[in-house]
């Protein structure tokens, strides 16, 4: 019972139709997404960033981890990075070097809620 009331309770925080409340990074959140969908296809770590982006976000994460998961998807949304993402095939290399540290890190709170929720969002997005 106790697994089925968080399922709920993640589903309801990143149902759709949703919207992020103004003062939990709605400005990352949208900046995020933007990027995302531009960058899709370049993007062999997008379901590893999208499971940190759930986990960030989700209210029963702890405050350390989502600290370090909002640093890594802020690199990954700032267009100042060591490497332009401009760059074909290297472009997005620190991207994913930040992003595999912050894992590394904390991945214990990546739960399996939030790997489901990044599949179905990659194949929505694929699908559009």
């Amino acid at each position: 019972m106790r697994g089925f009331k968080r399922q709920t309770r993640f589903r309801a925080a990143f149902g759709r139709g949703q919207r992020a409340p103004r003062d939990s990074g709605s400005n990352l959140r949208r900046d995020f997404w933007g990027k995302l969908r531009g960058a899709l296809a370049h993007l062999p770590f997008a379901e590893e960033l999208l499971a940190a982006y759930y986990c960030a976000f989700d209210r029963a994460t702890p405050t350390q981890a989502k600290a370090a998961f909002v640093a890594a998807i802020a690199y990954f949304v700032l267009p100042f990075d060591a490497i332009p993402d401009m760059l074909p095939i290297i472009g997005f290399t620190d991207d994913a070097a930040v992003l595999a540290a912050t894992i590394k890190l904390v991945a214990s709170h990546i739960t399996p809620e939030h790997r489901q929720a990044a599949r179905e969002k990659l194949q929505e997005l694929n699908n559009q």
